[in-house]
């Protein structure tokens, strides 16, 4: 099954983004424990399960909460992967410089990064002497986001909760955190609900051609003149050692962001190219 994820931005200060800072760094941590005994290891287990069983212990020491080991382990078990299909040397390899922290898997509701119905989202949190909090973020959401919250809530979708942190500094003598909460979902989910809120009266035609680093978008009109290009990379997601699970969301925001595009400038139909026929 294929997944997309949606981002969406918020803004706290005070406790709040602390309780957040905290969670994050404490997730890179047990990032870098479970990359650290992994790179130890002469084999690796071949499945998720089997890292979940032989890491999880190595992460829980740092977070106690079950959700958020298995996510720092899912995301170095996907780092591992990446290194194997690509030939990349996985003991060589470090992690970059990021503040962020997930679960493992899809579920409903999702319990340590909970979507609640008034769009809000209650997130478990981890303190550096290792006390658990719960606090509330309120991103901001479109219309067209909000109806596919609402669909989650209503159809009971399984989906899963990731927090990133992409800005962090002192406002006002206040820590502040600038960041995103970022929904996973099945994609075919994603398009019945959006197509549901979505309608297009246009009758200009798209032709999609798909390469290992970008995205083309070609539209024409009924009479097949040219009307617009665009292109939708995502060159970072097929650099050597690029995580597998991250270079999928990637991926995932340039196929929704070609499909807005297309909606925005008039594309009532789509065309993908047929790779077979080459």
């Amino acid at each position: 099954m294929d997944y997309l994820t949606i981002r969406l931005p918020f803004n706290v200060d005070g406790g709040v983004a602390g309780e957040l800072l905290s969670m994050a760094w404490l997730f890179r941590v047990a990032a870098h424990r479970v990359l650290a005994v992994a790179k130890q290891m002469q084999v690796l287990p071949g499945a998720k399960v089997g890292w979940v069983n032989v890491f999880r212990e190595s992460a829980y020491g740092i977070i106690p909460n079950r959700r958020y080991a298995d996510g720092a382990v899912t995301l170095v078990m996907g780092i591992y992967e990446s290194c194997r299909a690509l030939g990349v040397d996985f003991k060589g390899v470090e992690l970059s410089d990021w503040l962020m922290f997930q679960q493992s898997e899809l579920e409903y509701p999702a319990k340590s990064i909970t979507l609640k119905p008034n769009y809000e989202f209650h997130v478990t949190t981890v303190r550096y002497d290792g006390s658990t909090g719960r606090v509330v973020l309120k991103p901001t959401i479109s219309k067209t986001y909000k109806a596919l919250l609402d669909a989650i809530i209503t159809g009971r979708v399984e989906y899963m909760g990731r927090v990133v942190i992409n800005g962090v500094g002192v406002r006002n003598n206040q820590l502040w955190v600038r960041g995103e909460v970022q929904v996973t979902v099945p994609m075919d989910v994603y398009y019945e609900y959006m197509a549901r809120h979505r309608r297009n009266a246009s009758k200009l035609i798209g032709g999609v051609d798909v390469n290992t680093d970008r995205i083309n978008l070609a539209i024409i009109d009924e009479e097949g003149e040219l009307r617009d290009t665009h292109t939708f990379w995502f060159s970072e997601a097929s650099a050597r050692g690029f995580p597998k699970h991250n270079a999928w969301g990637i991926i995932g925001m340039r196929i929704h962001e070609l499909l807005d595009y297309a909606y925005r400038h008039g594309v009532k139909t789509l065309f993908l190219e047929n790779r077979d026929s080459r």
